[in-house]
């Protein structure tokens, strides 16, 4: 039970201690037996008369080599100082050595530490060569900067949620507020307030829905089975073809073939997130086109459309909630700004991979990456 309340660096100590000094037993062991044992070993006898007592001689003389029992027991003398000296020296050392060797794990308990109160932005930074203990503190660093990034985009989620539930719910409550201080309001104008409260409401309705679809999405709970893109895409272009139309968008056909490995249900919908944002975000009389291809490992899915120009530093954070092609915006009518969450969470549940790149002429060229059927 002792070596549990010991400190790390105590342990460590006692024993480069207790190995150096017990090489030293050891070695002291071996030169005795050999000298002691070892029949070719003879002892050089004094040349002059009998020794004198130890007691009246001189304190040189006391010392005096004058057989084999005189040697050994001088050597085991001087073998015992010098093994309590070593195991000194080598307790002194081994507390330098240990404490070099933990000073690295002590910064990155600091950074832990410190990431337990919620301070996520301290990393742990630790040079020197790459060995276990560096790879440790660098593997720190990416959890701590997964988890910053994990927790801010969570807080912007929360706010946007938030702000984008709040706003239509405050502008039902002002329209019925209207209503109510009008003493003179007839039949028509209630029905008017029912129709308009109807269109938040059913608004509001899409927006927690689609909140649902992406919670779905991001629980990992998946069934895998071969999925045709190509059956899936062309039912897609089917069933969005009058919305295009409507728009004013020329919507392709499909081109190429292409079979996944996962959910048909979630892929079918991040394949309809997909065009409908290449519909919805695009200019009258625009282009929006879907390309399937087989790579080694991986289906992929191509949509490109025309539109206004996508700065390159916003393109990442179209994949957030509540983001849309030109920011986060209230204006009703170009979805809910969930579409390319849900995709990416479904690409992500799925291990695939989604990418999106600005076209040079204005638009999104937008690659979904999935596992391949085998």
């Amino acid at each position: 039970m002792l070596h549990r309340r010991l400190r790390i660096r105590t342990r460590l100590t006692l024993s480069y201690a207790g190995l150096v000094t017990g090489c030293g037993a050891v070695l002291i062991a071996i030169v005795y037996f050999v000298m002691r044992f070892v029949p070719s070993y003879r002892a050089v006898a004094a040349l002059a008369g009998p020794r004198p007592p130890i007691a009246d001689a001189h304190p040189t003389e006391a010392l005096m080599i004058t057989s084999a029992d005189d040697f050994l027991r001088l050597y085991l003398i001087a073998s015992g100082v010098a093994l309590g000296l070593l195991a000194a020296l080598g307790g002194a050392v081994g507390w330098l050595v240990a404490g070099r060797i933990i000073r690295p794990l002590a910064a990155i308990n600091a950074a832990a530490t410190r990431a337990a109160t919620g301070a996520l932005d301290h990393r742990v930074g630790l040079a020197g060569p790459q060995d276990e203990i560096r790879d440790l503190s660098d593997t720190v660093d990416r959890m701590l900067a997964s988890l910053e990034r994990s927790f801010a985009a969570h807080r912007r989620f929360a706010a946007n949620a938030s702000h984008e539930l709040r706003t239509p719910l405050a502008t039902t409550q002002t329209m019925i507020d209207v209503a109510l201080a009008d003493p003179g309001a007839g039949i028509a104008e209630l029905r008017a307030l029912a129709v308009r409260v109807r269109e938040v409401n059913r608004a509001n309705i899409e927006t927690v829905d689609a909140l649902l679809d992406l919670a779905d999405a991001g629980t990992g709970e998946l069934t895998h089975e071969p999925v045709d893109l190509s059956d899936i895409t062309d039912a897609v272009l089917g069933e969005l073809a009058d919305e295009a139309a409507s728009a004013g968008i020329e919507l392709t056909a499909r081109t190429g073939e292409a079979a996944a490995n996962g959910d048909p249900v979630l892929i079918r919908r991040a394949v309809t997130n997909l065009v409908r944002n290449a519909i919805r975000h695009n200019r009258s009389g625009g282009l929006a086109t879907v390309r399937l291809a087989m790579h080694d490992a991986t289906a992929r899915a191509t949509i490109t459309n025309t539109g206004a120009v996508v700065s390159p530093d916003t393109v990442e954070a179209l994949v957030e909630p509540f983001v849309r092609g030109t920011g986060r915006t209230l204006t009703r009518g170009y979805g809910h700004g969930l579409g390319l969450a849900i995709v990416s969470a479904i690409t992500t549940a799925h291990n695939g991979a989604l990418t999106l790149h600005p076209n040079p002429d204005g638009g999104l060229t937008a690659h979904l990456d999935l596992p391949r059927a085998q």
